[in-house]
């Protein structure tokens, strides 16, 4: 969720109007003949171990060290790309206001820093005035704090809430589960120096009301943030946030789930807090 800017309650998925071709069942053959089963047991169970050999070899080879593939001339004029991978360093443990603290002070940490920093800008607790300077209180540096909760106290207005079907002070009605949730997708980092970093994040979202007759469903969107971050009081904190919409994936053909298939997997499926 970016500062400030609402998202398209009415959003919703394309591929109206397209024409779809629709396969066979894989347990089925299409001129109604009987499908043969296997020829025996001992084949699939080749099979299997053959797929086994294949995948350790595949997770070896992409455990060795980087000496290999700087040689490979393959990979010569290609951009290289920073893997959200393990690090080595162990996921911070300490929390302040519920949210995750003590970030190493490298490159690393300040990419971890910004993932789980989206995750708290982009949850419901926004829309409660108190969590909300809870949040900006523990993510956002001491010098920029002040700013920020003014700004935000003016884009989580009354109007804005009932634009998203809340209630005027960003509770859910009656009936409905409100889902704000955001999940980093992969970080980058455009610039980075002992006490500063610029880090980028692409997100996935979800906001809504799930609920019977709910006027603003909820829907998933794609965007980027980037995060200005400083090294102070010993850990990364925000000095600046913006947002742009993408990169978005193409819609697949997923069926849309129902209200309380909605309701329940938010109340039952907790969210990460550590992403590298």
């Amino acid at each position: 969720m970016s500062l400030g800017d609402e998202r398209d309650p009415n959003g919703g998925y394309g591929g109206t109007g397209q024409t779809r071709t629709r396969l066979p069942d894989p347990g089925s053959d299409p001129y109604g003949t009987p499908r043969r089963g296997s020829r025996s047991s001992s084949r699939s169970l080749v099979t299997v171990v053959g797929v086994v050999v294949l995948l350790i070899a595949a997770i070896a080879f992409a455990n060795r060290g980087d000496g290999d593939s700087a040689s490979s001339s393959d990979s010569a004029g290609k951009p290289e790309t920073a893997a959200t991978a393990p690090s080595g360093e162990q996921p911070v443990r300490s929390k302040t206001g519920g949210i995750p603290s003590g970030f190493a002070h490298d490159q690393l940490g300040a990419e971890s820093a910004a993932a789980n920093y989206a995750v708290s800008l982009g949850s419901a607790d926004m829309f409660d005035k108190a969590k909300r300077d809870a949040i900006l209180q523990a993510i956002i540096a001491p010098s920029r704090v002040a700013g920020f909760e003014a700004r935000l106290d003016k884009a989580y207005s009354p109007q804005f809430n009932k634009n998203i079907g809340l209630n005027e002070d960003g509770s859910a009605p009656a009936g409905f589960t409100f889902v704000s949730r955001t999940s980093p997708i992969g970080t980058k980092v455009t610039e980075y120096s002992a006490n500063s970093a610029t880090v980028e994040v692409w997100c996935s979202g979800l906001l809504g009301l799930a609920g019977e007759d709910s006027t603003t469903p909820v829907t998933n969107s794609w965007f980027t943030i980037t995060m200005q971050l400083e090294w102070a009081n010993g850990d990364w904190k925000i000095v600046s946030h913006s947002q742009k919409d993408g990169p978005a994936p193409v819609p697949g053909d997923d069926r849309a789930s129902s209200a309380d298939e909605m309701a329940k997997a938010v109340e039952e499926y907790g969210g990460f807090t550590y992403a590298r």
